[in-house]
This record gives C-alpha cells, structure tokens and sequence, in this order.
C-alpha cells in the first residue's frame, strides 16, 4: 500500500543527554518504512513475497507512527506539567517573600 504526497524529510540529528546515538543519526519515520523498497532477486533465486514485505512494513509503519504520537502526548504532558509546576514554585516565592515582608 503506497502513501501519496509524503516525500523524503530531512532529519535532524539529535543530541540529547544519555542518548547513545551520533549527532548525526536519524530516527526512523513511518513514511520511510513504508516508502522502503528492495530489490528484486535475480531469475532462478529464491527470494521474499514483495506483497508479504510491504504489508509487513506496513504494519511496522503504523506501529512506528503510533509510537511517535505516544511520545508527542508524553512531551505534551511533561510540558504542561513543568510549567504547572514553576507557576506554584513561584507562588511559593512569592508566598514566602510575603510573609517575610510582615515579620519586619
């Protein structure tokens, strides 16, 4: 099954802290595992179904994509508790400061 209109993307290296990849790596998409394509044996050698194949990187590929929007609701989530959690450490400043302020 082919995916009309996906092109090939450029990928970004990344270089995150405890990643043991290269800078230069680049994560594996759902359009390029379905996009992926072998070449055909020679006559008179076995080799693998094309049809087999492609809907097994299919199934890969939606698996993938799946995986990778799990991630963005994960970084979703982690975003909207970090900045929750930075507007009650300011508040507990700020709380702080106040009370301070009437000791005096």
């Amino acid at each position: 099954m082919r995916w009309p209109g996906r092109r090939a993307r450029a990928g970004r290296g990344t270089t995150q802290p405890g990643c043991y990849r290269a800078a230069n790596y680049t994560p594996l998409r759902p359009w390029q595992v379905r996009e992926r394509r072998f070449r055909t044996t020679r006559l008179g050698r076995r080799g693998l179904d094309p049809a087999e194949v492609h809907e097994f990187l299919d199934r890969v590929a939606l698996d993938l994509a799946d995986v990778y929007r799990a991630l963005g609701v994960s970084r979703e989530e982690t975003a909207r508790v970090r900045d929750a959690l930075r507007r009650w450490q300011s508040e507990q400043a700020q709380m702080r400061m106040n009370a301070g302020a009437y000791r005096r």
